[in-house]
């Protein structure tokens, strides 16, 4: 019997999660059974439910709001900064 890490389990989650592929196909790409990874999904919480309440949630949300806004602005001044270069 194989043993698969939490991370492993974890990652294989996530990515049945994100609906790009049918659980079979990421079964087999993971070289893992379809049962298995059908309990994995069971035993996880719903989708989007992180286990976080409110307030970890809107933290998180503020912090990943602030670093993507940062990250826009980069991208602004660099576009600006080859536009001139032209």
């Amino acid at each position: 019997m194989t043993r698969y890490s939490k991370e492993f389990k974890a990652d294989a989650v996530r990515l049945a999660q994100s609906g790009d592929k049918p659980l079979n196909a990421i079964a087999d790409e993971l070289g893992v059974s379809r049962s298995s990874l059908r309990y994995w999904l069971s035993s996880v919480k719903p989708k989007g439910v992180r286990g976080e309440t409110a307030e970890e949630e809107l933290k998180r949300l503020r912090k990943e709001n602030r670093v993507l806004q940062m990250e826009r602005d980069i991208l602004k001044k660099a576009t600006a900064f080859f536009a001139k270069e032209k």
